[in-house]
């Protein structure tokens, strides 16, 4: 059994910040950043939303409507992805189910649209958040949770460091559909070595 020293607790709740990294930067969302995602997000809609508990929607007034109502949202903190060359949204993310007192917490809503899938976008964004996580709230544990099905998020979260924990079986009903939920996480201890490979695959090139 490990006798944990450090037993104080983290900072009190999520509160709102500006990530910035080399590739993307995490801000918080505003109403307008539906008008440039709708379009990038709705093309091809099986892309973006299939694993989704929401979307896709209607009209561009109808995801300005959600994306305002993320706008004043603790718990999940919602960011925007900001693509920095580009200097427009492409996808949006949240930490969430933070427990200060045992320093654990949750990544997810993570979605991009069509055009930021397989680049750096959601490598350094999910970077940003963990670094975040792991040295402003001290976190012991950060978790990720995807629907069994979605092959792309569970070999991202390999890739990113995170560790398989399993599968709970009829764990939600989304979109009329039973969920089988796959389980990740990662610890303080293995952070260190997971964000050096994160940030040799990211930065290599600037060193």
């Amino acid at each position: 059994m490990t006798v944990v020293t450090d037993q104080n607790p983290g900072p009190p709740a999520l509160l709102p910040i500006t990530l910035a990294g080399h590739h993307v930067t995490l801000r918080p969302p505003k109403q307008g950043d539906a008008e440039p995602l709708y379009a990038d997000s709705h093309a091809q809609p099986e892309l973006v939303w299939t694993y989704m508990s929401y979307g896709p929607w209607p009209d561009r007034d109808a995801l300005a409507d959600w994306v305002g109502e993320r706008v004043s949202s603790v718990d999940p903190l919602w960011f925007t992805v900001v693509d920095n060359h580009r200097q427009t949204p492409v996808g949006m993310a949240t930490m969430l189910n933070y427990d200060p007192v045992h320093r654990r917490l949750e990544l997810g809503h993570i979605w991009y649209v069509v055009s930021a899938q397989g680049t750096f976008a959601n490598t350094e964004a999910v970077y940003l958040l963990l670094r975040h996580a792991f040295l402003d709230y001290r976190a012991r544990r950060v978790e990720w949770k995807c629907d069994s099905r979605n092959e792309r998020s569970r070999a991202a979260a390999l890739r990113l460091g995170f560790r398989f924990e399993g599968i709970f079986s009829q764990h939600m009903i989304v979109k009329g559909l039973n969920r089988d939920t796959a389980w990740f996480a990662m610890t303080d201890s293995e952070w260190p070595e997971a964000a050096a490979r994160i940030e040799d695959r990211l930065y290599q090139n600037d060193r």
